[in-house]
């Protein structure tokens, strides 16, 4: 068995809009229910949500019949979490809370086999190679590792640059809600400075020449943002798109 090609990555470095949701219900029943909908791609969160490797791999599983692409993003950059995401068969990857371009470079080891990098091997036991199966994994698993890193920050901003510079990271996602928290207004991401950071960020990314990614739940400034030439943005997040679904059918009913 020959390993297939990182079909998101490859759209992504094609400058191919990729629009897609953030699944925070830890549920692979209902990132299931998801798949059907045919996003671009479906982002699995552990930052802020009770996702643990085991409820991961049993959403990469059922996605895995699906077209939409499985991104995750772990709750930190660490190493060995990295490494035990990547032998369960995860591609691609959205690291939060990137500050400088060491932090970026360390990632970028992380995802990478020695000598480029620092991934311990045990592919034979591993679904990412189908536990062995795949008999190229080791000599292309490198190369078809999708590498985001979200800025969040002043620092990072100032790195932004640097950060982009770094070979290996594939794109850079900014993350309004820190941002706007770290800029003093939180809960306020489209305030005027914020808004205009933001911009400003985008314009250095796709100068930079690499992919510019961002999350917005309205609709507009979604648009507004592809326009702009991100071509990874989040138009919409599970919890509250079935909270708000509950809650106004219920209030319809209350009236």
């Amino acid at each position: 068995m020959k390993m297939s090609s990182n079909a998101f990555k490859r759209q992504l470095q094609a400058g191919q809009p990729q629009t897609g949701i953030w699944l925070g219900l830890a549920s692979a029943y209902a990132a299931e229910i998801a798949a059907t909908a045919g996003f671009d791609w479906l982002l699995l969160d552990a930052e802020h949500t009770p996702n643990e490797l085991s409820s991961l791999l049993a959403q990469l599983q059922v996605l895995a019949a699906y077209d939409s692409h499985p991104v995750v993003r772990p709750p930190t950059g660490d190493a060995v979490l990295i490494k035990r995401y990547l032998d369960i068969g995860v591609q691609n990857l959205l690291i939060p809370m990137v500050e400088t371009a060491e932090q970026a470079a360390e990632l970028v080891a992380a995802t990478r086999y020695p000598p480029r990098g620092i991934r311990g091997v045990g592919h034979v036991l591993a679904r990412a190679s189908r536990w062995g199966q795949v008999d190229d994994y080791l000599s292309r698993a490198d190369d078809e590792i999708c590498l985001m890193v979200q800025v969040e920050s002043p620092q990072a901003l100032a790195n932004l640059e640097a950060i982009a510079a770094v070979d290996g990271v594939d794109g850079v996602f900014i993350g309004p809600a820190d941002l706007s928290a770290s800029m003093g207004h939180l809960g306020n991401a489209s305030h005027p400075e914020v808004t205009a950071a933001v911009n400003d960020a985008i314009a250095r990314i796709r100068a930079a020449g690499k992919v510019a990614g961002i999350v917005t739940v309205d609709e507009q400034a979604a648009r507004g943002y592809i326009a702009a030439g991100c071509t990874f943005v989040g138009v919409g997040i599970d919890t509250l798109l079935y909270a708000n679904a509950l809650r106004d059918l219920a209030a319809r009913f209350r009236e």
